[in-house]
C-alpha cells in the first residue's frame, strides 16, 4: 500500500493532469471558435467579392449588347469594358482573353475626353480622331470577335455568380 507521501504525490499529479486537460480543452474550444470566425469572415468577404463582380458583369453585358447593336461605338465601349474588367475581383488575365479590347483601350486612353477634349484646338482633335479611327479600323474584326467571346463569358459568369449567391 502507498504511504502517505506517495498518496499525496499521486493525488497532486492527478490534479495537475486534470487541470492541464481542462486548460487544453478550453484552448481547443477557443481555437475552434476562432477558426469558425475566420471561416465566416472569409465566406462573407467572398460573398462581397461575388456581389461586386455580379454587378460589374451585369454592366459588361449591357455594354457588350450595346456595342453589338451599334448603340455604343468601339472607343467608348472598349474604354468602359477595360475599366470594368480590370475591376473584377474574382477573375484574372482578362486582358489576355480579350486582347483586342484592351489593345484598343491602351491605344486611346491617353486621349482627352469631355471638357479636356473640347478645350483642344480643331486640328489636334482631328488628329486624335484620325488616330482613333485608324486604330479602330485595324482592330475592328478582332474587337468584334472579343465582344462575342466576352458576351458569352459574361453570361456564363453571371449565371455562376447567381447560382453561387443562392447557395
Amino acid at each position: 500500500m502507498l504511504t502517505n507521501p506517495w498518496l499525496y504525490l499521486v493525488l497532486f499529479a492527478l490534479v495537475i493532469v486534470v487541470v492541464l486537460a481542462a486548460i487544453a480543452t478550453k484552448l481547443l474550444m477557443q481555437l475552434k471558435q476562432q477558426t469558425q470566425a475566420q471561416q465566416q469572415q472569409a465566406d462573407a468577404q467572398q460573398l462581397a467579392l461575388a456581389q461586386h463582380d455580379k454587378k460589374i458583369i451585369n454592366s459588361v453585358i449591357i455594354i457588350v449588347r450595346a456595342m453589338k447593336e451599334e448603340q455604343c461605338d468601339f472607343a467608348e465601349g472598349c474604354w468602359r469594358l477595360s475599366v470594368l474588367l480590370d475591376s473584377l475581383k474574382l477573375s484574372e488575365a482578362l486582358n489576355k482573353q480579350f486582347p483586342a479590347i484592351f489593345e484598343f483601350y491602351n491605344g486611346i486612353k491617353h486621349m482627352p475626353i469631355l471638357k479636356e477634349r473640347k478645350a483642344l484646338d480643331k486640328k489636334t482633335r482631328m488628329k486624335l480622331d484620325f488616330e482613333r479611327m485608324k486604330l479602330e479600323a485595324e482592330l475592328a474584326d478582332d474587337i468584334r470577335r472579343d465582344i462575342e467571346l466576352l458576351h458569352q463569358y459574361a453570361n456564363e459568369r453571371a449565371h455562376i455568380l447567381t447560382a453561387n449567391s443562392s447557395d
